[in-house]
C-alpha cells in the first residue's frame, strides 16, 4: 500500500494511493490515524484494507500532511561511497548516526523556511525507514522484520552551521529540515534489496541521480546497528545516507547554495516524488 496523509477541513485524513487517485480511508469507515496503523501492525493493516475496498476516490490535488509523529528521527552519513569521496572524506566502517529533532519533519508540498543566520543550504536526496515494531540488539537477518514502510526523505542541511563544531546538530536539524513524503510504502510493495533510482532535482534540474543499491550500509544493516545501542519504536524515522551531487561536494567557486524560491524533488523509483518550496 502507498500511505498517506493528507489534510482536510475537519483535520488529517488517512488514505491510499490507487492507480485511479487517492482514496480516503477515513471516510470509508477506518477510524484511525497514520499513528494507529503503525503502531496496530498487521492488524490495523488489516483492517485499512476493508476500508480500502469502500473508500471514495480523490482526483483533485490535496495538501499533504505530516506523514506521522516520531518519536525519534535518526539519519546515516557518508552511506554512499561517491558522496564520502566528493566530500573529501572516508568511507565509514561502521554507520555514522546522528539525528535530527522531531519538529524538523515536514510534509510534502509543506515551504520550508530558511533562516537568515545561515547562509550555506544545501540538499540531500535520501530513503527513508519507517520502523513499525519496536526494535532492541536485532540481528540483521531479522532487521527488516520490523519496518513498516519506506518514504522519501530531505536531509536538508545548512553547512556553515554543520561544522560550527564537531557535532552536526546545528546544521542539520531547523524547523522544517526534514520533509519526508508523500507516500510510506508497505514492504510488500518496496524491496529495498532491490536497486531503485534516487535523485534530486533543484528547479527542475537533476542535482543527484544514483541508485539506493549504492549504498555502503543497506537498510537491514543500519537496523541492526542502530537497535544495539538504542530501542527504536513504531513511527521513528531513519534516513539512510544521500549520494553524491550535493552542493558541497563541488569546488568552492561553484558552490550555488539554495535560497529561497529555490524548488527540491526528491524522486525514488517505487515510492513517489518528495517536493518541498524554500521559502
Amino acid at each position: 500500500m502507498k500511505l498517506c496523509t493528507f489534510k482536510t477541513m475537519v483535520g488529517p485524513h488517512l488514505a491510499v494511493k490507487t492507480d485511479q487517485g487517492i482514496a480516503d480511508l477515513n471516510i470509508a469507515g477506518y477510524r484511525g490515524n497514520m499513528d494507529d496503523l503503525i503502531y496496530g501492525g498487521g492488524g490495523e493493516l488489516q483492517h485499512a484494507k476493508q476500508a480500502l475496498a469502500h473508500a471514495p476516490v480523490i482526483i483533485s490535488e490535496l495538501e499533504m500532511d505530516r506523514l506521522c509523529y516520531p518519536q525519534k528521527i535518526l539519519c546515516v552519513g557518508l552511506n554512499y561511497r561517491s558522496h564520502a569521496a566528493e566530500t573529501e572524506k572516508e568511507a565509514p566502517k561502521q554507520p555514522i548516526l546522528f539525528s535530527k529533532f522531531t519538529n524538523a519533519l515536514s510534509a510534502s508540498g509543506m515551504p520550508v523556511q530558511l533562516p537568515p543566520v545561515l547562509k550555506q543550504y544545501d540538499y540531500e536526496a535520501e530513503l527513508v525507514i519507517v520502523i513499525g515494531k519496536p526494535c532492541y540488539q536485532v540481528s540483521e537477518e531479522d532487521a527488516l522484520d520490523y519496518v513498516f514502510g519506506y518514504t522519501c526523505g530531505n536531509d536538508l542541511s545548512a553547512r556553515d552551521g554543520q561544522f560550527i563544531s564537531g557535532q552536526w546538530l546545528i546544521g542539520k536539524t531547523l524547523p522544517g529540515f526534514a520533509p519526508a513524503g508523500p507516500f510510506i510504502v508497505t514492504p510488500d510493495e518496496f524491496n529495498p534489496n532491490e536497486p531503485h533510482r534516487i535523485t534530486c532535482r533543484r528547479n527542475g534540474q537533476i542535482v543527484q541521480d544514483s541508485n539506493t543499491s549504492h549504498m555502503i550500509f543497506n537498510c537491514a544493516q543500519i537496523i541492526s546497528y542502530a537497535s544495539q545501542f538504542m530501542r527504536l519504536v513504531p513511527g521513528d524515522l531513519i534516513f539512510t545516507g544521500t549520494p553524491e551531487g550535493v552542493i558541497l561536494g563541488k569546488p568552492e567557486a561553484e558552490r550555488n547554495w539554495l535560497v529561497p524560491g529555490d524548488t527540491l524533488e526528491v524522486t525514488i523509483e517505487g515510492i513517489g516524488t518528495l517536493t518541498n518550496q524554500l521559502v
